[in-house]
């Protein structure tokens, strides 16, 4: 079994406030098992891996490869397309491209070059959204390189004829997928209004007797909200709804498996039952991030709120509501959007916990993945130092905040950012 040692300086996320830094570190792993033998201080490393191979990255920094809790791989092609609003885009630009992806040609070329695509800028796993066609998501399952839980988006009223598909057709898909990929699928209502209460309710008890996750939409704007209770509260037994959140829950869609885009209006009783069900928040700040800086201008997400009332969240690109695929950029996005809102504790060392570990909890795979405890896999980034962080003794936010803000003012830029990535021990 090959093993092999790998020279670096080294940050290891533990919390939102700690991530270990390792100026001259050392991280031994097997090539074949892709696990973690050793990661820490070369000086403590043990006599028993001096004679190993060694991988000279002394110059470069390393940090865990990352992880997206919320893209829509079929939207690539609309990141950069005028967005005026979150309605409007989707039904201008949105909806007409993911009706091409009917084609299983075009669906499959399209994601053979996203997914190589994706693991270039670092990302490793992560919750996916599909177009509603069965060969989407298969295609997407067949060339996505690591941890995903990847979803058909069902859609089965209020919607372009040419994606709308029948109850009958949803839950054909729904049971074929949740017993062929359990823990790998995610049941995906597009949001409410595009999918009928009955489907949900109907999926929502398949998923998780196959301990599928669930995942979708919700308070992403307030025009959004209007629109899902002026349309609900239309439907029999939906008539007294107080909320969005309560549409979901009546749905018995939320739960310790179900991730929710954005949750960025959310109301004090909403959380409250978020934080009941323990439903998660994914906060996709490129996506919700003003006009001007190509997002849809949906707001800012509240994170200090959802964590007083124990909501788990983490960060998501929401790929193409978000222009870019790197996190880094989603993480750049996260503590400028704060900072320019006089908001305290946003910061990169949280920003990469959000994106490492604490997604790795939410996908339930924190045992395997996440950092660089022992034992784990070595799923890692090797990242260009700037001359800014030389020498030693600088903190993990200084080393972080120097490598991100480097592209930020040309973010296309973080598409290069990563030279390498390993997944499992192994060099993508």
């Amino acid at each position: 079994m090959s093993k092999f040692l790998v020279k670096a300086r080294i940050l290891n996320p533990i919390s939102d406030r700690k991530c270990c830094v390792y100026d001259d570190g050392a991280m031994v792993f097997s090539e074949k098992k892709g696990e973690i033998y050793y990661c820490g201080k070369f000086k403590e490393l043990p006599k028993k891996y001096h004679s190993l191979t060694c991988i000279d990255y002394s110059d470069r920094v390393i940090v865990p490869a990352l992880y997206d809790l919320h893209f829509h791989w079929v939207q690539d092609d609309v990141r950069l397309m005028p967005k005026a609003s979150l309605l409007s885009w989707l039904s201008q630009y949105t909806w007409p491209h993911e009706a091409k992806f009917k084609n299983k040609k075009f669906s499959r070329m399209k994601a053979q070059k996203f997914f190589k695509r994706l693991a270039g800028v670092g990302t490793i796993g992560g919750a996916v959204f599909s177009s509603l066609h069965e060969h989407s998501l298969e295609h997407a399952i067949e060339f996505a390189c690591g941890d995903y839980v990847v979803g058909n988006v069902l859609m089965t009223m209020n919607s372009p004829k040419e994606l709308t598909q029948t109850q009958k057709n949803a839950k054909t898909l729904i049971d074929k997928f949740s017993k062929k990929y359990q823990s790998s699928y995610a049941l995906t209502p597009r949001f409410a209004p595009t999918t009928h209460p009955e489907i949900m309710a109907y999926g929502a008890k398949v998923a998780k007797k196959n301990k599928c996750f669930i995942q979708s939409h919700l308070c992403e704007t307030q025009n959004e909200i209007e629109y899902v209770l002026g349309l609900y509260r239309k439907i029999p037994g939906f008539e007294k709804v107080k909320s969005y959140v309560e549409v979901y829950e009546k749905c018995q869609i939320l739960g310790k498996k179900t991730l929710m885009g954005h949750g960025i209006y959310l109301s004090k009783d909403e959380r409250k039952i978020l934080s009941k069900t323990k439903t998660k928040i994914i906060h996709c700040p490129t996506s919700n991030a003003p006009v001007k800086e190509r997002g849809l201008g949906s707001g800012l997400f509240n994170f200090k709120s959802c964590e007083r009332d124990g909501i788990d969240w983490a960060l998501g690109s929401d790929i193409g509501g978000g222009p870019f695929l790197s996190m880094f950029d989603v993480m750049r996005s996260f503590v400028m959007q704060n900072e320019k809102a006089e908001i305290s504790g946003a910061t990169y060392t949280k920003a990469l916990y959000r994106t490492t570990l604490k997604s790795a909890e939410i996908l339930e795979i924190s045992r395997t993945s996440g950092n660089f405890a022992a034992k784990k896999f070595a799923n890692f980034l090797v990242l260009k130092a700037p001359k800014s962080i030389g020498g030693t003794g600088h903190s993990a936010e200084k080393i972080l905040s120097a490598i991100i803000k480097k592209c930020a003012k040309k973010r296309s830029a973080y598409d290069s950012l990563v030279e390498h990535t390993y997944y499992r021990g192994n060099k993508l």
